[in-house]
């Protein structure tokens, strides 16, 4: 049988020491550039702003023809001491059209982090 130490460390003892593994943070989309990427964030920044109209906001890079836009699905909510928000993002890039759904968060007063991004339903 162990001594007394090693039944500690099997109890969970104070000194180990246990992480986790952070979550990537979601990709907008594979076929954007590092342009179309600012400017298709700058258009969430908008869409997803408790402030805003609600409405759909449109966003291109004439650059790349990369094009996309931004629409809030439901009200605003509270996580984590955040203010986070849905929305369904359509993207044309690449001649590829993509329909996405997500949600992303913010803290006050900076700028929105994608939390989840994946194909949309339908």
């Amino acid at each position: 049988m162990g001594t007394s130490a090693d039944s500690a460390l099997w109890r969970g003892a104070p000194e180990d020491t246990t992480g986790s593994i952070a979550k990537p943070i979601p990709r907008l989309s594979r076929r954007l550039d590092a342009e179309d990427l600012r400017r298709a964030m700058a258009a969430l920044d908008t869409a997803l702003d408790p402030q805003g109209s609600g409405a759909r906001v449109h966003w291109d890079n004439p650059q790349s023809g990369a094009k996309g836009s931004f629409t809030p699905a439901g009200q605003p909510y509270p996580l984590d001491a955040k203010i986070c928000r849905a929305f369904v993002a359509e993207i044309t890039a690449d001649d590829a059209n993509e329909k996405l759904q997500g949600a992303a968060c913010r803290e006050k007063s900076a700028d929105w982090t994608l939390t989840e991004v994946k194909a949309a339903k339908g």
